[in-house]
């Protein structure tokens, strides 16, 4: 046995769609239904993506999307939410499989670039934000919703969004929990560029094409440097909010947010 890539119809994910051509891989979040929130199978399909394309020589750039109008909305609360809450042991089990994914993404040695075809909200723009390099569709928005649904966004959001935006718009988007819109999101710095949705594929093209020629152990060295500060940040915090969120699952805070929460979206797919 050896670290040796696959085909990416071997791998036999369902939650995601993988592809590979030419220099590029393309990991598609594929829940549309759920707007691409992430349950564990998805998880652990979306780890097991980026270490193949880790292992694959002749894939230079990987591409990160979600299928339908969004980009990812973070956990699937309706999947989880009677098997963790109350359940912390179950949670912190869980949150290893989101924190298992975020690392293989980010320690992939490969640039990454987060084709942001819809709405990520929560855990969807701490993926987008684990990637090297954001293309925004128009019309898209980013935004945080966990301190009114239970949550802290410690999964990213909290260690980053001060690296990316700084210390005061990083409060505002995390307390505040209001949408950035698409052109706010490439001012601020979250994302790179912002392109009408019918041009978001080129784009992706011409950035794909432009980091396909750059020579892959300096740039896998290069992203390792540009890593410091990310994974200071992650690496001194992710143990301590894995613990932390998982006893939050007891908290009647938590436990009442999230049922509250669930209930709103029944009632919207019942009307």
């Amino acid at each position: 046995m050896k670290p040796e890539a696959r085909s990416p119809g071997e791998l036999g994910f369902e939650r995601i769609v993988y592809e590979k051509s030419g220099p590029r891989a393309t990991i598609t979040l594929n829940h549309p239904e759920r707007l691409n929130a992430f349950d564990f199978q998805m998880l652990r399909e979306l780890a097991r993506a980026c270490e193949d394309a880790s292992w694959d020589d002749e894939i230079r750039v990987v591409v990160l999307t979600g299928a339908g109008r969004a980009f990812c909305v973070g956990a699937d609360l309706k999947s989880w939410g009677d098997e963790y809450l109350g359940n912390p042991d179950g949670y912190w089990k869980w949150f290893g499989a989101f924190k298992d994914a975020h690392d293989r993404l980010r320690e992939i040695g490969k640039p990454t670039l987060a084709r942001v075809n819809g709405i990520a909200v929560g855990g969807g723009n701490e993926l987008q934000m684990a990637c090297d390099l954001a293309v925004m569709a128009e019309g898209a928005f980013i935004r945080h919703v966990g301190l009114e649904h239970g949550s802290v966004p410690a999964g990213g959001a909290t260690q980053w969004l001060p690296i990316f935006v700084g210390d005061r718009r990083a409060r505002e988007i995390i307390y505040m929990c209001e949408e950035i819109p698409a052109a706010q999101a490439m001012e601020w710095g979250l994302v790179n560029w912002v392109v009408p949705p019918g041009e978001l594929d080129a784009k992706v093209d011409e950035v794909v094409e432009k980091l396909a020629t750059k020579l892959p152990t300096a740039t896998r060295y290069a992203k390792q440097q540009l890593n410091f500060w990310r994974d200071l940040a992650w690496h001194g915090t992710v143990g301590h909010a894995r613990d932390w969120l998982a006893l939050s699952m007891l908290s009647e805070e938590t436990q009442g947010a999230v049922r509250r929460f669930l209930a709103r979206d029944s009632s919207k797919e019942g009307g």
